[in-house]
């Protein structure tokens, strides 16, 4: 049989991919850096840069060069006490960075989005797209049995460069999901992933139909996740919103965000006082709507007294297993009729959404980017994770030097 010379190479090109011998990956101007540098947790608060190869890029491969990340809550717990038992990992999955090399495949984003060297991109979840989530609710992949985030993957040296605490990001693979954020700056991309959290369980409390401009809302913890979920609100429309907390900084910045009233759970020690003054501030009957944003049981065990008869709350606050604690159902949920929903992390689908916060806050002046109060480079991360412990700032990242 005769072939033309394009079928000859279009098989050529079939046997070297099965081979995994891919086509050179498209480059930037300057040449890909032979080594990046990993800030690799080795042990319970031990963190040590380490010098690997950059591996060969494959066609479904984005080199990106990394411009800042967010310390969350999540990387904070794992230095601490390696709760994923993933030890040997390179933390770092509220990151961004720019795309200095492309696979050829790589045509578009997971938005349909053109996307090129030099474009500004953060990342998503992975999901295994097998178990029963991924099969059957396609929209709730926050739920997938197998989902992976990037800066949450055990160390492998075939790809070492698995976390946003490094030079250099390496998205490996189709299942990645990841969005092209030109439009952004620095702050607000590093801030993306956060918002992200909240934008989702946002969604979730529309659920119950509770959230309108009337509603009076709780916000109870104002760390990261707190703070920005009171951005969220305010974005979304609700004007009125009550937070508690214990920090005068993070209480503060709750006001300058929007919130009408705070209340500190160190003035006021008395649960029974907070309760009267909440229903002093909502109609004299409680909130609408809370959002549980503390990984503290005593906490989540006192929201629901702030609460009004056929009112609303989202969990958001135990990312990990930090405890459990007691209510009395009658009282807490059955007598009141609580709507009460869950949120866990986010989908890739809510990201576009959060993209469009992200400009909303710009637009309507929310000053959410005065959360990120320190900075430190890659050798400096052990300090990061300490200065976050002793909530001497609000929201820490690393960013290169």
């Amino acid at each position: 049989m005769d072939y033309t010379s394009s079928q000859v190479e279009s098989i050529v090109r079939k046997i070297l991919g099965e081979l995994g011998e891919s086509a050179p990956a498209r480059k930037s101007n300057g040449a890909i850096p032979k080594t990046g540098k990993v800030a690799m947790l080795t042990a319970t608060k031990k963190i040590e840069v380490k010098e690997f190869a950059i591996p060969e890029l494959q066609d479904d491969d984005i080199l990106v060069k990394v411009e800042g990340c967010g310390v969350c809550g999540t990387d904070v717990h794992e230095w601490k006490g390696d709760p994923f038992g993933i030890i040997p990992v390179t933390l770092g999955h509220e990151g961004t960075g720019e795309i200095i090399a492309l696979g050829k495949n790589i045509k578009f984003d997971t938005a349909g989005k053109p996307i090129k060297v030099g474009d500004k991109v953060v990342t998503s979840v992975i999901s295994c797209g097998e178990c029963h989530i991924c099969r059957n609710h396609p929209a709730n992949t926050n739920l997938c049995d197998k989902q992976g985030v990037f800066g949450l993957i055990p160390h492998d040296d075939k790809n070492p460069f698995t976390g946003w605490f490094s030079t250099h990001l390496l998205i490996r693979g189709k299942s990645a999901t990841y969005f092209v954020v030109n439009d952004l700056d620095l702050q607000e991309r590093m801030l993306l992933e956060l918002a992200c959290v909240c934008v989702h369980a946002l969604k979730r409390a529309q659920s119950t139909g509770l959230i309108n401009f009337n509603s009076k809302v709780l916000i109870q913890g104002l760390g990261p996740v707190g703070l920005v979920m009171c951005s969220v609100l305010r974005a979304a429309g609700v004007n009125h919103i009550i937070a508690i907390d214990g920090t005068p900084k993070r209480l503060e910045m709750a006001k300058k965000l929007g919130v009408k009233s705070v209340i500190s759970f160190k003035d006021v020690s008395s649960l029974e006082e907070r309760v009267r003054m909440v229903k002093q501030l909502a109609n004299g009957v409680g909130v609408d709507f809370a959002f549980q944003c503390t990984g503290a049981p005593m906490a989540a065990k006192d929201i629901y007294e702030y609460i009004r008869r056929g009112g609303g709350l989202c969990e958001m606050g135990f990312f990990v297993n930090n405890g459990e604690y007691s209510v009395n159902p009658h009282f807490a949920m059955c007598n009141k009729e609580i709507n009460l929903v869950g949120s866990w992390d986010y989908s890739a689908d809510d990201y576009p959404t959060t993209m469009a916060f992200l400009r909303q806050a710009r637009e309507m002046n929310i000053p959410i980017k005065e959360l990120i109060t320190h900075t430190f480079p890659l050798d400096k991360l052990n300090e990061a994770m300490e200065v976050n412990v002793a909530q001497q700032g609000i929201k820490i990242c690393y960013v290169p030097d």
